[in-house]
């Protein structure tokens, strides 16, 4: 599938300086050879005013511009006020601007943390932010109730589960973004000058990233950059205002919900399972005040569930194996809501609105055939036997909306509906609850399909997405996705050929992976907006719960209750202001004066003459000439016009992947290389005695297990707490230690993981005869390494069991029915004489015997120094 290089975004790195007229904020790429310069207006009392003059400085360039601007600054001795240009912060992006009754603020993100890697493309999580007021003092109109504005802005906490990417477009799926990547290559391929070109490109289609055309002076290549999704963007309204006067390299789009990754070992294979959650930013809130559907069709609470599968030993989109599945879970699309007035766990249900002609579900269900195409799977999870109605109320309704759409649609593409009382048959001793539900999985995987970016592979003879549109309960929701996600997982390992049949069975290490990335995935929505984590999880029906897990239930159950009784009001304020539903003006009732939030969510009810679409055909003209591919994955016109395709230099490391991933340019930390925190199937589940299958998908019982994955996290989070702590450590005292960094620049290029940057690293140089600074014994001591000691007894079993995974492969057959697409079909890598010779050089080196320093070498090295810390 030929494939572009995707946008790098060009801005990765910030400092924010400070005059008493202007901020000036300076970003940069991540190797810091190219800059841009914003400059903010102080002295507007509540407008905005930013200047973009959209050059790209280099390093000397941005020197001088500072110095510029600090000499123009300064102040005369004796006269007060700030003299010449201040560091204020350093930041690694920008959340948005946003305006209360006073003057902008300007939010940035302080401190970061790697949590993923797809293709190459790191996904961060946001772990500080900072508020910044841009006017100066000397001209701020004050008002009495701008600091309570402030605080409930503020109660929405970044640092909790708020993503983003600088390369990756989160918003969308993968199958969208690799949809998107396919399109520059076929819209320069159909607008080729000759047929010559046309070959040419056909020729290098199956083996280049980067595309070159030989006919141009220069080589080029396509950059790329799509407009995002903007239903699940939470910073989008507060971008807003400066989306079309900055650069594109500015704007960063955050989503929120939750994002897991975890290695799983196939005989030595690593399979990257990622779990990426987007939740809505349309009627969004906690859980019992927002519920239903707006009269838009947007329903609260709805989060859409991604999981991707990789062979992580190739990072490249071209080369590399993908494949990715998609959930969505949300609150019944109807006109209800529950009466909180009085103090309730479960406060009585109640149809606001009736809706004979199912216009709210149809505009709902449009927007799922424009993103995911057909067929549209329904589980409902609700309760259908009640002594007194609750749940009821909702079924009742549902499935005669569905069958009313249904009429309309052909017959192909109707809406399935599947209905299935979770509680009921959880309390019954004959029904097997997760058993049933894997029946539900088949068929759901089975009829929906999934993507995989490898076309010569036979599950492109299924539909290439899905999604379930589960309803509102947190644990059965969460436990139902997990069976479906599971079988769809069984498939997707099966067409990258990693199994033989696609069944997974529980008690094995990869579903036991698995199942902690979903109850991570759970607890974590759960939290957001129930105000607990999970009640019943997937061990609860299996019935196999331990007895100490009943006290932690009634915890829970007491925790949501609490958060659901006395904090939901004010985290929906936080909610509202942040996603700016609620502007405040003056003459405006104020946030905390509002009776209700109904008429900010329910917008359209504001405009008269209402507008409603036609009862009979409720999806959007032109749907249906594309089912089942989803519209918005359709190469037509309007699709096109999201997709930003730039024609750059070859060279320009600002889109280079590989210049992006390896950093090459730099030197890096071992402790930054390995940052990511995920679950490993091969350290922590594998036994570590001999004779025992090494296979992840082998049954085991829970004495021959490593470890329990449960357990785990806080061994984790206990192993990361150490390195952070080794790598913020002093060096030792040394004459040969030469510090290059003032203190501004180490806070500035201080990581997302706290540890300490390059720049403050001590440098040893080595002289020309060949002597290395280095001894034997300083080798020893980062390292650990000496070979005169006996290994341990553990250490011995655990190369043993290595031993055997490399023993299986000899003479094996390929584990699929389908050669071409077994993991065991990779060609051995041909190594150049080099690369061959440099990697000699530093086994050598490491080693303790260094060849002497040529005048090259020297020559370089000052260079780098110079450049790099002058």
């Amino acid at each position: 599938m030929p494939q572009t290089a995707a946008f790098i975004g060009g801005i990765q790195k910030m400092t924010l300086y400070e005059t008493r007229a202007r901020y000036f904020l300076v970003g940069s790429n991540q190797a810091q050879t190219k800059h841009r310069v914003l400059k903010i207006d102080r002295t507007e009392p509540k407008d905005l005013v930013i200047i973009d003059d959209k050059h790209v400085y280099n390093q000397q360039e941005v020197r001088e511009l500072l110095s510029r601007l600090d000499l123009g600054n300064r102040t005369k001795i004796g006269q007060k006020g700030s003299s010449g240009l201040s560091r204020s912060v350093g930041a690694f992006g920008i959340v948005g601007f946003v305006r209360f009754l006073e003057g902008y603020y300007i939010v940035l993100i302080t401190k970061r943390r790697k949590m993923a890697d797809i293709g190459g493309h790191s996904i961060y999580k946001i772990e500080d932010t900072t508020m910044i007021y841009i006017p100066n003092d000397s001209v701020r109109v004050t008002h009495s109730d701008e600091a309570r504005y402030v605080r409930i802005f503020q109660n929405v906490d970044l640092s909790s589960n708020f993503y983003f990417s600088y390369s990756y477009d989160l918003s969308h799926s993968l199958q969208y973004n690799l949809t998107l990547l396919q399109r520059p290559y076929e819209q320069w391929l159909s607008e080729a000058s000759s047929a010559e070109d046309k070959v040419h490109a056909q020729s290098k289609q199956d083996s280049f990233d980067i595309f070159e055309d030989e006919g141009l002076p220069t080589q080029v290549v396509y950059g790329l950059r799509n407009e995002p999704y903007y239903k699940y963007v939470w910073n989008g309204k507060l971008l807003e205002r400066v989306k079309d006067t900055v650069h594109p390299d500015w704007l960063m789009y955050i989503i929120h919900g939750f994002c897991g990754q975890s290695k799983l070992l196939i005989y030595g294979r690593p399979v990257h399972i990622t779990l990426i959650a987007r939740r809505s930013s349309r009627f969004a809130g906690t859980r019992f005040l927002k519920r239903g559907a707006n009269c838009e069709g947007d329903v609260a609470n709805e989060v859409e569930t991604e999981q991707i599968v990789h062979d992580s030993s190739v990072t490249s989109f071209t080369a590399g194996s993908y494949s990715s599945y998609v959930q969505v879970r949300g609150s019944v699309p109807l006109y209800w809501s529950q009466d909180i007035s009085t103090m309730m766990p479960k406060p009585p249900i109640r149809l606001d609105q009736a809706d004979p002609y199912a216009h709210v579900a149809g505009l709902h269900f449009d927007q799922m055939l424009q993103r995911f195409g057909s067929p549209i799977i329904i589980l409902n999870l609700v309760k259908k036997r009640e002594k007194r109605k609750h749940e009821k109320i909702l079924s009742e309704d549902l499935y005669p909306a569905v069958f009313n759409l249904n009429q309309f649609l052909p017959p192909e593409h109707c809406i399935e509906y599947i209905a299935w009382d979770m509680a009921r048959y959880t309390k019954s001793k004959l029904c097997n609850v997760l058993d049933r539900l894997s029946m539900i999985a088949e068929n759901v995987v089975k009829r929906t399909g999934f993507f995989i970016n490898r076309s010569d592979f036979y599950c492109h003879t299924i539909r290439p997405d899905d999604r379930t549109n589960c309803v509102d309960c947190l644990d059965r929701t969460n436990t139902a996705q997990f069976m479906v996600g599971k079988c769809a997982l069984a498939y997707q390992l099966y067409a990258l050929g990693m199994i033989d049949k696609p069944r997974l069975q529980f008690d094995t290490d990869c579903v036991r992976l698995f199942e902690e990335l979903y109850e991570d995935h759970g607890d974590t929505l759960s939290l957001q907006y129930g105000g607990s984590q999970l009640v019943h999880r997937v061990k609860t029906y299996r019935k196999i719960a331990p007895w100490t897990q009943h006290s932690k239930d009634i915890m829970q159950t007491l925790s949501r209750y609490y958060s659901n009784a006395f904090s939901d009001a004010d985290r929906q304020d936080a909610i509202n202001l942040f996603l700016q539903v609620y502007q405040p003006s003056e003459g405006k009732a104020h946030l905390w004066e509002l009776p209700t939030d109904f008429y900010l969510h329910q917008k359209s009810t504001l405009s008269l003459p209402y507008d409603r679409r036609s009862y009979t055909l409720w999806w959007t003209q032109g749907i249906l000439s594309y089912l089942p591919v989803p519209s918005d994955e359709a190469a037509c016109e309007d699709t096109m016009k999201k997709v930003k395709v730039k024609r750059v230099n070859r060279f320009d490391e600002s889109i280079d992947i590989y210049t992006e991933f390896y950093r090459p340019y730099e030197l890096t930390l071992f402790d930054d290389t390995f940052s990511i925190i995920m679950s490993n199937a091969g350290r922590e589940l594998m036994p570590k005695s001999v004779g025992v299958d090494p296979s992840p998908f082998t049954v085991r019982k829970p004495e021959e297990t490593g470890k329990s994955v449960l357990g785990s996290k806080s061994n984790k989070e206990e192993a990361v707490l150490q390195r952070k702590t080794a790598a913020s450590a002093p060096p030792p005292p040394s004459e040969e230690a030469i510090s290059t960094t003032s203190e501004d620049d180490s806070e500035e290029d201080r990581d997302d993981e706290g540890s300490v940057s390059q720049r403050s690293t001590p440098i040893k140089l080595l002289t020309e005869s060949g002597e290395s600074s280095r001894t034997r014994e300083n080798v020893k001591e980062p390292y650990g390494l000496d070979l005169s000691e006996l290994p341990a007894e553990k250490d011995v079993l655990i190369y043993k069991s290595v031993q055997m995974l490399f023993l299986c492969f000899p003479g094996r057959e390929p584990v699929s029915q389908f050669p071409e697409d077994s993991i065991y079909g990779v060609c051995p890598p041909q190594v150049d004489r080099d690369s061959r010779e440099v990697f000699e050089s530093h086994v050598m080196t490491g080693r303790g015997h260094v060849r002497a320093l040529c005048r090259e070498d020297m020559l370089m090295y000052r260079e780098y120094v110079k450049n790099r810390y002058m």
